[in-house]
């Protein structure tokens, strides 16, 4: 990721970078920063004739000169976990060919769509004649083959049986989103922008809170990483420090925050942990952060259950039905979910090849990733390995009672 300064603090920072490489003193910390351990700024009274401190990092009295200016403001950042020059985060994308899958995929619109013995059939559209229907409200089908006849085209979607495009929308290109795989431990938290979460561009502000207009002009796009140096709670609203005098809101940030201690009953050094409140994944290897990504739980009532897990059945692709109302107002029927991993009852693991976005509870209970990530996801784990669960804002209930064997 590249960070984007305010053009003025841009400035500054080649200021302290150059006078910093020519004049700092010896006790400067490489990088041009002195960081010393007692974060105890002294307060001492100093006369016109103290000459100010080289640009650096002062958590204490400097003794001999007078830590303001540029001293002052990099101290001040310091503190909130940023130093100069700003480190990446030591990531690399996963290899985008397992975004690739061989299944072609389509949306039908309209409960009760029929499905047709013979392409013949299909043709006159008799709905009388067809073998069955499709009677889920929230419905997906896998297609083999497609032929067009006299302008018109019909999707076969399994031996003997077809659909007409009348009641079939074509999926072109699956969700290409991929999470990110880590070189190294990664000293920050980090996230994700959310911009469909907002109701306009993501725009940093020089403060935290809505209450100044100090808007930095730094339009942040859907889905860039920024790494988070220090939260700020203002009128109940957790505010992150993306940058530089640089802040957005918690509802626009999905973050991932590095923990390399095992869940309390993890046996192993390995697991799976899914941040309900973040809506994110991180996969933990020998200990360390080697993957990390976005997904969609179950939104409330039929929330993805907290707890300590293990996947007990690899699927690379098996259909998904079922309902939870009684007059299965709310069925779903989809064909070929991909890269399943079941871990409580039916809540899994999968690929959710009709998600655009993630980010935000929207499923019945599994935890749905991009068909990339749940490939990679897929591909590292194993049966018996741990996945946990947590909700670190407690809004997930624990109870065990509210929960039924889930759904997709």
């Amino acid at each position: 990721m590249k960070s984007r300064l305010p053009v003025s603090l841009f400035t500054v920072s080649i200021i302290i970078l150059v006078v910093g490489l020519i004049f700092f003193p010896a006790r400067a910390a490489s990088g041009g920063n002195t960081v010393v351990n007692n974060p105890v700024q002294a307060e001492r009274d100093y006369d016109s004739s103290t000459a100010l401190c080289m640009p650096g990092v002062y958590f204490s009295d400097p003794g001999d000169c007078l830590p303001a200016g540029p001293s002052k403001y990099l101290t001040e950042m310091a503190e909130k976990g940023i130093t100069f020059p700003i480190t990446d985060l030591p990531v690399s994308k996963p290899d985008p060919a397992l975004t690739s899958i061989n299944v072609r995929y389509g949306f039908v619109p309209q409960r009760n769509a029929p499905v047709y013995g013979s392409l013949d059939d299909a043709q006159k559209a008799k709905r009388k004649n067809a073998i069955k229907k499709l009677d889920s409200s929230f419905t997906y089908i896998s297609y083999t083959d497609e032929v067009v006849i006299d302008g018109k085209r019909f999707y076969m979607i399994a031996p003997g049986a077809w659909m007409t495009a009348a009641d079939v929308s074509r999926i072109g290109v699956v969700p290409q989103f991929q999470g990110l795989t880590f070189k190294l431990p990664p000293d920050n938290t980090f996230g994700w922008v959310l911009s469909y979460l907002s109701s306009g561009p993501v725009e940093t502000k020089r403060s935290p809170g809505y209450e100044g207009d100090d808007y930095t002009g730094h339009i942040l796009q859907n889905h860039e990483i920024v790494q988070v140096y220090h939260v700020e709670q203002i009128a109940d609203t957790d505010w992150y420090m993306v940058g530089p005098d640089e802040w957005l809101p918690q509802n626009l940030v999905a973050r991932v925050i590095p923990n390399t201690t095992p869940p309390k009953g993890v046996n192993g050094n390995s697991w799976i942990e899914v941040n309900l409140y973040e809506q994110t994944i991180a996969v933990y290897e020998q200990r360390e952060l080697v993957f990390a990504t976005l997904i969609a739980s179950g939104m409330e009532p039929f929330w993805t259950q907290p707890g300590l897990f293990q996947i007990y059945e690899k699927l690379d692709s098996t259909p998904m039905r079922g309902s939870f109302e009684a007059d299965r107002s709310d069925a779903y029927y989809l064909e070929d979910v991909p890269w399943t991993m079941y871990f409580d009852q039916a809540r899994a693991l999968h690929g959710a090849y009709w998600r655009a976005n993630l980010g935000f509870q929207q499923s019945h209970g599994c935890v749905n990733l991009s068909v990339g990530d749940a490939h990679w996801l897929y591909e590292w784990a194993d049966v018996g390995d741990w996945v946990y669960v947590w909700d670190p804002s407690g809004q997930t209930p624990t109870d065990p009672e509210v929960y039924d064997s889930g759904g997709f």
